[in-house]
Formats: C-alpha cells, sequence, structure tokens
C-alpha cells in the first residue's frame, strides 16, 4: 500500500494543513497514482491557478514486484518552473525534470515541488507500507 497526502503551501501558511488532501492504492502492479492541476487524471490536485506544477506533475507507480518510485514528468515547456526535491532517511536530493527516484519498502518521506518564481511549495508525504 502506498498512501500519500498533499498540502499547498503559501507564504505565509508555512506549516499550515488546512486543506490537506489524502490518496491510497494497494502495491499491485501497475497501480498509479498521480499528482498535478488535471482532475480528470490526477488523484491529488493542486490550485488550477498554481501554474509552476503542471497538469500532470508527479507519476508514483507500482512495479511489477510491489515497489513503488515517483516520477517528475516533463511538460509541455522545455524547462520547467518549479523544482522538485525528495526528502527521505534523513536527506534531500533533487529529482531531475523527466526523472525518477524508488520509493524504500516500509519507508516514508515527502516530494516537494517548490514555484521558482515564489514562495510557494506542494509538499507531498508518502508511506509505502513494507
Amino acid at each position: 500500500m502506498l498512501e500519500l497526502t498533499m498540502v499547498s503551501v503559501a507564504g505565509a501558511d508555512a506549516g499550515a494543513t488546512a486543506g490537506m488532501l489524502m490518496a491510497e492504492a494497494p502495491s499491485e502492479a501497475g497501480a498509479v497514482l498521480r499528482v498535478g492541476r488535471d482532475a480528470s487524471v490526477c488523484r491529488l490536485v493542486t490550485p488550477e491557478d498554481w501554474l509552476f506544477v503542471s497538469r500532470v506533475h508527479l507519476e508514483f507507480r507500482c512495479g511489477p514486484d510491489g515497489s513503488w518510485s515517483a516520477t517528475w514528468l516533463r511538460g509541455s515547456n522545455p524547462d520547467p518552473s518549479s523544482e522538485v526535491r525528495m526528502l527521505s532517511g534523513g536527506a534531500a536530493r533533487p529529482l531531475a525534470y523527466g526523472g525518477g527516484a524508488p520509493l524504500s519498502r516500509g519507508g516514508s518521506g515527502e516530494v516537494v515541488i517548490q514555484d521558482r518564481s515564489g514562495p510557494r511549495s506542494v509538499n507531498v508525504g508518502f508511506y509505502h507500507e513494507g
């Protein structure tokens, strides 16, 4: 099972959890959870006017062995207007535009989408049951 929580944070709201959204999916091959502005394909939807988040920005996908990975999908622009980093195991590492990273079983962490032009972020916490 993969559990996700998402909070959109703007400037003075840092640390606020109002408007927290949650989603989960079983660890079955091919299961997918998406984060972005397009409510028709994303389980966790950001504010529509937050253009630094693509229509479909992050994809969490379960592989054939039941392990999950997170991918920052490439959008229509050659250069993104956000930065994405993954916080896990006490370390922070950038996630490359179009790149992905595995989520450790029994682990938790956070994927942060940071607006390059202002103090806004989308924080997606994850917990991957072991």
